[in-house]
């Protein structure tokens, strides 16, 4: 780890001078990720139990549905980041592909839940070509928020602070939808529940777009590549900046570790407390305790001045692991499961709040190894990582909705 900081070092000298960005930029970066987990929370939290007790189909069917998306998920993102390298607009690489996909999957997204009276092949069929549909669209723009971050200024300590504005604003979007979905479904479906979900996606992927158009409209693109020209890139040639990238290969990896461990933890975590503590209506506090991550990713600007990415990620793993720690010698003494929930949420927070930025870091080394700017291809395919440690984590949890 100590070589590849050191190698992002010497890629910090492929860029041509240091942007400073306006705390608007910084804010509407981060309603952007606000914006996709307003909608894809709905989707991942909540469609398993949507599609089987809602709309009808059934649990072997969607489960299948499921694995399949995965496996399209796999593909999609170096596609993406391919695109993004051949895009070159007065817009930029990134943005452009905001403001093309944000309408789409804003609709796609509300057809899913449109459920329409159909034969239970046909329903099966409907599930398919929009589930899979709103995954793509989902990769379309959520990638771009990630690509563009390497673009938005050179200077490293910028990009740091901006990309917490995204893991806060990823947050809070996701708490909202925890917090206001079921009752938003309750009181807008009247009783039913078909259209309780139908009406609520609408409200969220309203909102959500409203949020994309912010995050386009008040963000730049400002580094070029060290010619100091716009490139549209070969696949050939974006791969070239892969070859020998050692940071790359190092933060990909602990892409891959990190939400290995992060989803585990979550899915395991209901069961946990239901089953082995026998202690489930303490699920929702440990749940909503858990958000006390952002408390980590706010203090990660200010760590970063004073020390590396490196160590912080270390100490953040660490008293992640303290506060594991804490839960087991605690057994089932609440309050200690609530300080151990406590501590490691917070450690969690460090390398939570770093691994974007570092994937942004990788493209400064790319490009001084081999004169290639390839942010796409780069970042896109890191995020592989992050989606197979997603997937490789057993995620066995159902939410436990009661709706009326």
């Amino acid at each position: 780890m100590a070589v590849v900081e050191a190698d992002l070092k010497k890629g910090k000298q492929a860029v041509s001078s240091n942007q400073k960005l306006s705390l608007l930029e910084k804010v509407s970066y981060g309603l952007g990720d606000a914006g996709s987990n307003l909608i894809y929370t709905v989707i991942t939290t909540y469609l398993t139990f949507y599609f089987t007790d809602v709309y009808g189909l059934g649990a072997a069917a969607v489960g299948t549905l499921m694995l399949i998306a995965r496996f399209v998920d796999m593909i999609d993102s170096p596609i993406f980041g391919v695109l993004i390298d051949r895009t070159n607009t007065k817009w930029g690489k990134s943005r452009p592909w905001i403001l093309w996909s944000s309408f789409p999957f804003a609709i796609v997204s509300i057809l899913l839940f449109m459920g329409p009276e159909l034969s239970a092949s046909g329903k099966l069929a409907y599930a398919y070509i929009f589930y899979i549909a709103a995954n793509v669209l989902y990769a379309a723009v959520n990638n771009p928020l990630t690509t563009m971050l390497p673009s938005m200024s050179s200077d490293v300590q910028e990009r740091t602070v901006a990309n917490t504005f995204r893991m806060i604003g990823g947050q809070v979007g996701g708490l909202i939808v925890n917090l206001t979905l079921l009752p938003l479904v309750a009181y807008l479906g009247a009783g039913n529940q078909q259209k309780g979900f139908f009406y609520t996606m609408t409200l969220f992927a309203i909102v959500g777009l409203i949020l994309f158009i912010v995050t386009f409209l008040n963000t730049r693109e400002r580094v070029q590549n060290i010619a100091g020209q716009d490139q549209s890139l070969s696949v050939k040639e974006s791969l070239k900046a892969i070859k020998g990238n050692r940071p790359w290969m190092a933060v990909s990896l602990l892409g891959i570790v990190f939400f290995l461990m992060y989803i585990m933890k979550l899915s395991a975590g209901i069961y946990y407390m239901t089953y082995t503590l026998e202690k489930p209506e303490i699920v929702s506090l440990v749940n909503t305790l858990s958000m006390v991550t952002v408390l980590g990713m706010l203090a990660v600007p200010f760590l970063s001045k004073r020390f590396s990415k490196k160590s912080l990620i270390i100490t953040g793993i660490g008293i992640n692991i303290i506060g594991q720690l804490i839960i087991y010698v605690g057994g089932h003494n609440v309050a200690m499961i609530i300080l151990g929930t406590i501590v490691g949420g917070i450690g969690l927070g460090l390398p939570g709040g770093l691994l974007f930025a570092l994937m942004a870091d990788t493209v400064d080394y790319g490009e001084w190894k081999s004169g290639i700017r390839a942010q796409g291809i780069l970042v896109s395919a890191a995020g592989i990582g992050i989606k197979l440690g997603s997937g490789m984590a057993p995620n066995k949890s159902k939410p436990i909705l009661h709706c009326r």
